[in-house]
């Protein structure tokens, strides 16, 4: 897969100076409406630009996952999610363990971030981590793990942090306009000194700033589709269960739940586009990723784990659609065939799960635990200021 990690390093490098060039022609104009000097404003974009470059590389990981509020939990917080990382970083070769995070949300989603697969986190839901069973959540991590073998997610660290850098001077420029500018160039009309040139100027800074983070968006958009066929290729390798994320993209899409912490710069990060109408399921229409119905019905058209039966499968069902994956890997691909489903005792796995996510939830808000002698366990919040608490089973007193 070297072919796909070389493209996307040179796609980091093209897409970061994209985007600057944007920045020094929106800084330019700003330049040249308010100071009178463009080359001025193009170099003070362009200082921004380098910085925030430098951000996102360095930050741009913990950047994301500080907006997603996403924690970070050890093994002893959950074994189980744990052990499935770690089977998947093994099936997939990647060089050392992620990080992993858990964001406190019953939506159900999940990304993945870093600068490089040293230094990499996975981060997931709390509500997926309920709902799906040991096969799907599998397939999800191992569709994470992908992104993170493939070098996507500098791509999108970067591509996130630039693009809420254009957005956010392009609002702050309107405002500056909104609440100073205008009038500036009416005085400016008024007195015979270039009022012309000054509305010619304002209306190029306003159109810049109207298109610059649309621009910025559209370029972002373009490169997150192909990268979720890839993932969803890998993940069916290392799982050899494509069935597993087939499953979990349906649960993903089915729930109505939206995303709280998400926001426009982070949504092709995540493994489903995390907007969805209010109290709806997810749709196929969206511009960051692949239509999930198409997803899933690749993924069950597999007869094989391999990167040429998922390039088969993606043929049959997009017809004269191109190829969607390296050549090199298709063809070095050997056979792989599909292994059978691991046992699932439904009810009990699904009262075992909510159990695990509660307790961690109320481990990592700082929830404290009163054993009663009855048997019942009381969860305390740390909000709770009273020195005892009464059991609502049996009615004793407990000290807190």
């Amino acid at each position: 897969m070297w072919e796909q990690i070389r493209s996307n390093q040179t796609r980091s490098a093209i897409l970061t100076v994209g985007m600057g060039a944007l920045l020094a022609l929106l800084g330019y104009f700003l330049g040249l409406y308010f100071f009178y000097n463009g080359i001025g404003g193009a170099i003070l974009a362009l200082i921004l630009w380098i910085i925030m470059s430098l951000v996102a590389y360095f930050q741009g990981d913990n950047i994301l996952l500080g907006m997603s509020q996403a924690r970070k939990i050890n093994h002893d917080d959950h074994p189980r999610l744990f052990n499935i990382v770690e089977e998947m970083k093994i099936a997939s070769g990647l060089e050392a363990m992620p990080s992993i995070y858990i964001i406190d949300d019953p939506a159900l989603n999940a990304f993945a971030t870093g600068r490089d697969p040293e230094k990499a986190s996975v981060a997931i839901t709390s509500g997926l981590m309920q709902k799906l069973s040991r096969d799907e959540l599998q397939g999800v991590i191992g569709h994470e793990i992908a992104h993170i073998k493939n070098r996507d997610v500098l791509l999108m660290a970067m591509c996130s942090v630039m693009l809420g850098t254009i957005v956010i001077l392009a609002w702050y420029a309107s405002r500056l306009m909104l609440f100073g500018g205008i009038g500036r160039t009416r005085r400016s009309s008024s007195s015979g000194r270039g009022g012309s040139g000054q509305i010619i100027i304002l209306i190029v800074a306003i159109l810049l700033m109207i298109l610059a983070p649309i621009m910025a968006q559209l370029i972002y958009f373009a490169i997150s589709r192909r990268r979720e066929y890839l993932a969803d290729a890998s993940s069916a390798l290392y799982t050899r269960y494509p069935e597993g994320l087939a499953s979990a993209l349906e649960k993903i899409a089915a729930s109505p739940d939206q995303l709280k912490s998400a926001n426009k710069a982070t949504a092709p990060m995540y493994i489903i586009n995390p907007f969805r109408k209010q109290g709806m399921a997810a749709s196929d229409l969206t511009s960051t990723h692949p239509p999930i119905s198409e997803r899933v019905r690749i993924l069950r058209s597999m007869a094989g784990a391999s990167f040429a039966d998922y390039a088969l499968a993606y043929r049959q069902v997009r017809s004269g659609a191109k190829a969607v994956l390296p050549a090199t890997a298709v063809t070095a691909a050997g056979v792989i065939p599909l292994r059978a489903a691991q046992p699932d005792a439904k009810e009990t796995e699904e009262i075992q799960r909510a159990r695990e996510t509660s307790c961690l939830l109320w481990q990592l808000n700082n929830y404290r635990t009163v054993n009663c002698l009855c048997g019942t366990t009381l969860r305390v919040p740390p909000s709770f200021k009273e020195p005892s608490i009464r059991c609502p089973h049996c009615g004793r007193i407990n000290p807190v």
